[in-house]
């Protein structure tokens, strides 16, 4: 018998993506079909959603959905169901998904978010005609007001008690969606629930924290940060919670989509490749030399491809920018974020002209041809729900040197001297986000990088690891089924 889900998130690659969610997002719907599951995915109506379903007929209107009219639209993503909250009051605004043009939250985000929450709610217990679901899945903060309104608010449908199972995926912790508690009152919820056991966290209104508590089932993005979040040092306030709720939290390593990431058909590439015939791969080195203004050459270009933020460590990355070059290596760093990060890599740029390209900004493109061209993908992140860059990396053969952390340390296999004796090492990893536990991993990486042999052989094993959603689509479905019993 076929599982039906509703996955609820605020993104969806390849229709609206920020980051790794909305590649998770876009991806379960197809991974889950393989194992007797059909997803439908329910995401805003965003500009770019709403262009993409132009025209599509609304299957159902809210009148009054937190304060705004909202519409039902169906439509398909990549050929699988997809449901649009169409509330152009809440979400038809050009630019950052999240924030102002200037970088400040939305003041009415909490409404937004708690309009998709209660959407999701409503199609996933069958008070929405024509729709009933056996499972919620929702996805970080954004989604997570659907489990608390299922369980604190449930709508009133035709007198059945059987309502959907939820699952809750945090794909970053540190992420909440924590507001004001005055909202409270508008959020159409039961006195009660601004509670320990509701939706009150540390006197505010826990968006995430609601999700938390309500939903049957927690899963995180990999195994390792499964369980790091139980602790004080990477739980972010919620670890209480989630070590109350032993025995419902659990790991699974998220997947890439070989449709969309696979060197042998990427059309992103100036040269495409497959192990085989691997020193193709030098034709994209060279383009991103030419796309980076980096002086030719034949040491190793590292890459990064990330967010400038304090949790990615690219601060302490800027520190040591001198050393990176002084190893004879350069850097071709795609990414945005915080200013002053931002400001401190331009002016390494200018220091080392033809050693240091850096691109403020997001190229979906360019970040395809990073993975297939540099030698070696930078990733020192003080913590890591999953990561998806160094799945890519291992994917096209661009080794990974990697903290490690989370998602991480799950799926790098670090080139120690026992794994390159046994021959299966797949990058570098280094313990403690500091500037000499990085600057040591540039070093061990520009010294594996001179054999020769070594290093093709961590390209190799890379490309051989599969990292596809067979493996997890399968953990999310049986997941499912033993939530429902099955």
């Amino acid at each position: 018998m076929t599982t039906t889900v509703l996955s609820v998130a605020s993104e969806a690659y390849p229709l609206v993506k920020t980051g790794g969610l909305a590649d998770v997002v876009g991806a379960l719907p197809a991974a889950l079909a393989a194992h007797g599951v059909q997803v439908t995915t329910l995401i805003p109506g965003f500009p770019a959603v709403a262009r993409a379903i132009d025209g599509a007929e609304a299957v159902h209107h809210w009148p009054d959905l937190l304060g705004a009219q909202a519409w039902l639209r169906r439509g398909e993503i990549d050929g699988h169901p997809l449901l649009v909250l169409d509330a152009p009051e809440f979400f038809m605004r050009e630019g950052p998904l999240y924030t102002d043009i200037g970088g400040k939250d939305w003041p009415d985000n909490w409404r937004r978010f708690a309009a998709l929450g209660r959407a999701a709610a409503d199609l996933a217990s069958g008070a929405v005609p024509g729709f009933r679901f056996d499972i919620l899945h929702a996805h970080d903060w954004q989604a997570a007001m659907g489990p608390a309104y299922l369980r604190l608010a449930p709508p009133d449908t035709d007198g059945t008690t059987d309502t959907a199972k939820s699952v809750m995926t945090v794909h970053n912790i540190a992420f909440q969606g924590a507001f004001d508690a005055s909202i409270f009152f508008e959020l159409g919820l039961p006195h009660g629930s601004f509670s320990l056991g509701g939706v009150e966290y540390y006197g505010q209104v826990g968006f995430l924290k609601g999700g938390l508590e309500s939903a049957d089932a927690i899963t995180t993005v990999s195994p390792t940060y499964a369980q790091e979040i139980h602790g004080p040092d990477f739980g972010m306030g919620l670890d209480g919670l989630i070590r109350s709720r032993v025995g419902r939290v659990h790991g699974i390593v998220n997947g890439i989509d070989p449709a969309v990431w696979n060197p042998a058909n990427d059309t992103a590439l100036a040269q495409r490749f497959t192990a085989d015939t691997l020193d193709s791969r030098i034709s994209n080195k060279r383009a991103v030399e030419a796309a980076f203004d980096l002086e030719p050459g034949e040491g190793p270009i590292f890459t990064v491809v990330s967010r400038l933020t304090w949790q990615k460590g690219m601060d302490v990355l800027a520190w040591v920018l001198d050393d990176l070059v002084a190893t004879g290596a350069r850097l071709a760093l795609l990414g945005s974020g915080d200013a002053g990060l931002e400001r401190a890599f331009r002016d390494a740029a200018v220091r080392h002209p033809g050693r240091i390209g850096v691109r403020i900004g997001y190229d979906e493109a360019l970040s395809h041809l990073l993975q297939g061209g540099a030698d070696a993908i930078l990733i020192p992140s003080r913590f890591e729900p999953c990561g998806l860059t160094q799945l890519y990396g291992l994917a096209y053969g661009c080794v990974p040197v990697v903290a490690r952390t989370g998602g991480l340390a799950d799926t790098v296999i670090d080139a120690n001297e026992a794994a390159l004796s046994a021959g299966v090492a797949t990058g570098i990893q280094f313990a403690g986000v500091s500037t000499e536990s990085l600057k040591r991993a540039l070093h061990r990486t520009t010294t594996l990088y001179a054999d020769a042999q070594a290093w093709r052989m961590m390209q190799l094993n890379g490309m051989a690891a599969d990292f596809s959603w067979d493996h997890s689509g399968l953990r999310y479905a049986d997941l499912y089924r033993s939530l429902l019993g099955d």
